[in-house]
């Protein structure tokens, strides 16, 4: 039986951009990570002993790319500060406001072209 999703694992064409628009712009922490073999970072959710999303990079990307997930998605909070920094960086992003699943969903893309859903409490405003 599944009980909680472990985490997210992506592959960085760029690392230092790909670290600052996880850690620099949506506030996650790079962690622990064991010598895999490999370079790369796990990264977590400040308080949170569980890595979210792990990063490798300095390896081939895969001659197919692996398409299939839409996109992953974070709950978030400070969506003001969030839109903001966004709009700082001149990044593109689709902010859907609340409807009937009463969040705020913010939709963009990492430096490496996967799709980020940040979701925000209805109650926030801008």
């Amino acid at each position: 039986m599944i009980h909680a999703m472990n985490h997210f694992t992506i592959t960085a064409e760029d690392r230092a951009a790909t670290l600052d628009f996880y850690c620099g712009l949506l506030g996650l922490q790079e962690g622990p990570r064991p010598d895999l073999g490999f370079p790369g970072a796990w990264l977590y959710a400040p308080g949170n002993p569980q890595a979210l999303l792990h990063i490798y990079w300095e390896r081939p990307m895969p001659a197919i790319r692996t398409g299939v997930i839409d996109h992953m998605a974070f709950t978030a909070s400070d969506l003001k500060a969030v839109k903001a920094r966004l709009d700082e960086r001149g990044l593109k992003y689709d902010l859907r406001p609340p409807a009937s699943a009463g969040i705020w969903q913010l939709f963009t893309f990492d430096p490496n072209g996967a799709r980020v859903e940040l979701d925000f409490d209805g109650a926030e405003t801008l």
